[in-house]
């Protein structure tokens, strides 16, 4: 058993109490502490928040608000180590192996694959799990702004290269993270060595940050329930 931490500040910039916001009867955040229960992966589910509201929602779907977060980490430069960081010493948790981070709007996180990549970082004794997912579109071929609106190639190296002959690139899937305890509290670089990944499935997140997101969260929500529902 381990420790899940969501965190989940009140001062959204693009979308206001973004973390909170009405999504097909349920508040944002709820998707996740569901899915983090429904693993049975965790002996506690912590909301890191500055804001009371949030910290009465949390608990309401069964998260525990231990704290409210400061004020000096609640705003757009601080990262999410330095989050969960601060959950760890503000619980008292540094003898917990290791600490998950799911995020508010991780609508479509399964438990297969909470447990699927808790299980690999323990396999591969990493100190850094990151929920990943290939790029739909190679960035070994993005052009770039060069002047007089002219574009050209970032590198011209794979100028002529098949789509399928390129390296396969991943980007952060802004899903969910695993921490192994003793290298996070010690570590001063953001990206330690010992990093490993889990390729999540497109349909099985989206990175919410805008309007737009949500009306495509909307209509993946609605297309993977009509899916489970025929199987």
């Amino acid at each position: 058993m381990t420790i899940c931490v969501i965190p989940a500040r009140s001062n959204s910039k693009r979308i206001k109490n973004k973390n909170i916001i009405n999504f097909f009867g349920k508040p944002l955040i709820y998707y996740s502490i569901k899915a983090a229960k429904k693993s049975n992966l965790f002996k506690r589910i912590i909301v890191s928040t500055d804001s009371e509201k949030i910290a009465n929602i949390a608990v309401k779907f069964g998260a525990e608000v231990p704290f409210l977060r400061s004020k000096k980490l609640s705003n757009d430069f601080v990262t999410t180590t330095d989050v969960i960081r601060d959950c760890v010493k503000n619980i008292s948790s540094e003898k917990v192996p290791y600490h998950f981070c799911i995020y508010p709007t991780s609508i479509f996180i399964k438990k297969k694959d909470l447990r699927a990549a808790f299980k690999k970082i323990k396999k591969t004794k990493n100190d850094l799990l990151i929920s990943v997912s290939e790029f739909n579109s190679s960035p070994h071929r993005a052009l770039k702004l060069v002047k007089n609106e002219r574009i050209d190639f970032i590198s011209h190296k794979y100028a002529n290269s098949r789509s399928q002959d390129l390296p396969v690139l991943f980007h952060d899937a802004g899903s969910f993270y695993i921490y192994k305890t003793d290298s996070l509290l010690k570590r001063k670089k953001k990206l330690p060595k010992r990093t490993t990944f889990f390729n999540i499935n497109r349909l099985d997140f989206l990175d919410i940050n805008d309007q737009v997101d949500i009306e495509l969260a909307k209509i993946q929500f609605q297309y993977l329930k009509k899916i489970k529902k025929n199987k």
